[in-house]
């Protein structure tokens, strides 16, 4: 059934729907590579069907339900076997996978990514595979996109995909479903719903790449690393969501409140950053009256309360950097003094490129910018950031400001020419014409 005006397919509903569908296939069938095949072929379906037929009722249930038919399709069709054609047999689905009513047992819609995402952090992969793997699957980043977040040749992050398919397909049960398919628990057994929350508490029990994975899934979205737009906000919103649903999950850790708090204090942002054409607007020049007071306000509480009651870590102290910028009246009013101090703190705890290009950059602001170009020239020696176009980007605001203007017009161009961002590389530009003048 669809509505009286049906809507089309969208890229961005297909998009935010294709984890919770693969999440669903995987908690109730296994098998990550074969599902998530019967995800993409569901997907093309629907970009066919949609704009046709109209989007159904409930599109998630139609997805599941047209992705667990490919899958149990397919897994019948490999049957060559008598184990695999039992397999396949056993795996019937039971039901049509519309949305099922209160009191059935079922994960909601909300969580399947959530299991996603805790399942593609499985301890049976490499941390280097979790990570391109989840990005991959949850955050439905192209695999040139997830090389350029890491900064690895595409080549490399191919092949480091590859393998943790591989390493997936070899494993014995490593996306099982919580219950044997053929034998499942009673959905109204209040014992049997403990054991799954149970057992999600265990898998986020060792945050840190998953943690690591929402990070770089919402940069992606605050700053695109392509493209025309400088922001995907669609996925800067899930990873706040994912983030919140692991928060719920470990609400004493204080490293997960810390990504929480950084990802808010730094999307209230987002409506400042571009100005009507789309072009960036840097920190400095952003109108503060148009930031979400109320997401900072959150944020702010949330790394307070961390900073006082738990193990001081990295997010929490990112947190507390943006804190000190979206707190200042205007951006001449921003306590630098403590933003280097509090990155003092990180580099010695995460002695990282990017970590150490912020450093510089609060060198700069409170000792002056040649102290802090000194700092870079031993970035330069870093195989991650050697070459990027932040790094460039940051030497020429250095060099502007130190007033060496042709130094500061070649690097801005430089720095324009590396990245593939287009409102970047257009600002990048505007800035050396404007040297120039």
């Amino acid at each position: 059934m669809t509505h009286p005006a049906p809507e089309p397919a969208s890229e961005d509903l297909l998009r935010r729907m294709a984890p919770q569908v693969l999440g669903a296939l995987l908690r109730r069938y296994g098998h990550f590579d074969a599902a998530e095949d019967a995800v993409q072929e569901a997907l093309l379906a629907a970009a066919r069907q949609w704009p046709e037929e109209g989007r159904p009722r409930n599109p998630r249930g139609w997805l599941i339900r047209v992705a667990s038919r490919r899958l149990t399709d397919q897994l019948r069709s490999e049957a060559a076997r008598r184990r695999r054609e039992e397999t396949a047999a056993a795996l019937t689905p039971r039901d049509e996978f519309v949305a099922p009513p209160p009191g059935e047992g079922r994960a909601p819609a909300e969580e399947d990514t959530l299991t996603l995402l805790l399942l593609c952090c499985s301890a049976d992969l490499p941390a280097a595979g979790r990570i391109a793997l989840t990005l991959r699957a949850v955050g439905g980043l192209t695999t040139a996109e997830i090389a350029r977040a890491l900064l690895v040749p595409e080549a490399t992050m191919a092949q480091r995909i590859s393998r943790a398919k591989r390493r997936i397909r070899t494993s014995a049960s490593p996306f099982g479903s919580p219950a044997d398919p053929a034998d499942p628990a009673d959905p109204a057994d209040p014992a049997d719903g403990e054991q799954e929350r149970e057992q999600a508490r265990e898998r986020a029990a060792r945050p840190a790449d998953v943690l690591h994975v929402l990070y770089l899934i919402f940069n992606e979205g605050y700053t695109a690393t392509s493209g025309r737009e400088l922001q995907r906000a669609d996925l800067a919103t899930e990873a706040i969501r994912l983030t919140r649903a692991v928060h719920a999950l470990l609400p004493d850790d204080g490293e997960v409140a810390g990504l929480l708090a950084l990802m808010l204090l730094t999307d209230a942002r987002r409506a400042a950053r571009t100005g009507p054409d789309g072009s960036l607007i840097p920190l400095a020049e952003q109108d503060r009256t148009r930031w979400d007071r109320d997401a900072i306000a959150e944020g702010v509480a949330l790394v307070s309360d961390a900073l006082t009651r738990t193990p001081l870590g990295p997010y929490q102290l990112r947190a507390a950097i943006a804190a000190v910028h979206d707190e200042a009246a205007g951006d001449e009013d921003t306590d630098w003094a403590e933003i280097l101090a509090l990155y003092e703190v990180l580099v010695r705890l995460v002695p990282g490129p990017v970590e150490r290009l912020g450093h510089a950059v609060a060198v700069a602001m409170v000792h002056g910018p040649r102290r802090a170009l000194d700092l870079l020239a031993a970035l330069d020696e870093d195989d991650h950031l050697a070459g990027h176009h932040r790094l460039e980007a940051v030497r020429a605001h250095l060099l502007e400001m130190a007033g060496d203007r042709a130094a500061a017009r070649a690097a801005y161009a430089k720095a324009a020419g590396l990245t593939l961002s287009t409102p970047e590389r257009r600002y990048l530009l505007s800035r050396a014409a404007r040297i120039a003048e």
